[in-house]
């Protein structure tokens, strides 16, 4: 961690970035985000390679841009962001730095793309949130799931903080925000609730990468990696896509190729 201190600070005093976004340890000793805009400050960074907090949904905040150049402490998951990112014309070489350990544990700049994508193959086969499932739900026919999921998305208030912490959810306004028409039921209910997370988790489908914030988030614990998971597995399974493992990558639900397998179409 001293490693990406001193890159934090030399950024700062030499003017190359105005802001260094990483993790600090907040009461209890968990990690919350710092925002590090004095040299002096950067000595509060922790470094964190476990799954929670995704660093990259700050990339597209109006007022976090308003700061100046940026860099943000980078485990895999910003790592794998940044380069969704990028494949989605979000993010582009020289935008920010990204500060990030290589699989030799030396410290790195990254500025570039192509840069954090060599970064990302060398550390290891693409990671995913491994975390273990309540329900090996995959098992169970269509009612089985259906019956589960309904249990699950019951529990849902609609705060929107699975929208709120992924980074790719970044649309000036989402669909649910959007009341006419109304798209999607604004009440937590039963209707409203299945409309949210189906259609999110549509609009994620190959985008995903899978670095668990949205579960971590949930302030009752619905398992909504499981099917960002599941259609993650079907997109690459289909299309041969993996999201935030390569710069360039096309939208696997909205580009057809001859090459594309068409069993899935009953």
């Amino acid at each position: 961690m001293e490693s990406i201190k001193q890159k934090a600070r030399e950024l700062l005093e030499s003017g190359r970035a105005q802001a260094v976004i990483g993790w600090t340890k907040g009461p209890g000793g968990r990690l919350r985000p710092l925002f590090a805009r004095k040299a002096s400050e950067v000595e509060a960074l922790a470094f964190d390679q476990s799954l929670g907090i995704n660093l990259a949904v700050y990339w597209r905040k109006p007022e976090v841009r308003a700061l100046g150049k940026l860099a943000f402490v980078a485990s895999i998951a910003e790592l794998r962001s940044f380069l969704q990112l990028a494949a989605e014309s979000q993010f582009k070489e020289g935008d920010a730095v990204l500060l990030a350990l290589d699989k030799a544990g030396n410290p790195v700049e990254l500025t570039k793309p192509t840069e954090i994508a060599a970064v990302v193959e060398k550390l290891s086969e693409p990671p995913t949130d491994q975390r273990p499932s309540p329900v090996d739900v995959e098992s169970l026919d269509c009612a089985g799931r259906w019956d589960f999921w309904q249990q699950e998305f019951s529990r849902c208030v609609k705060c929107y903080a699975c929208r709120a912490s992924c980074p790719m959810c970044y649309c000036e306004q989402c669909l649910t925000d959007c009341n006419q028409p109304q798209w999607v039921s604004v009440p937590a209910h039963a209707l409203g609730n299945f409309e949210w997370h189906v259609n999110r988790a549509m609009h994620l489908a190959g985008r995903c990468v899978e670095c668990g914030a949205c579960s971590e988030a949930c302030p009752v614990d619905i398992p909504l990696f499981l099917i960002n998971r599941f259609l993650g597995g079907l997109v690459d399974k289909q299309f041969g896509q993996r999201a935030g493992v390569r710069e360039t990558l096309d939208y696997a639900l909205s580009v057809f190729a001859p090459r594309d397998r068409e069993d899935f179409i009953k």
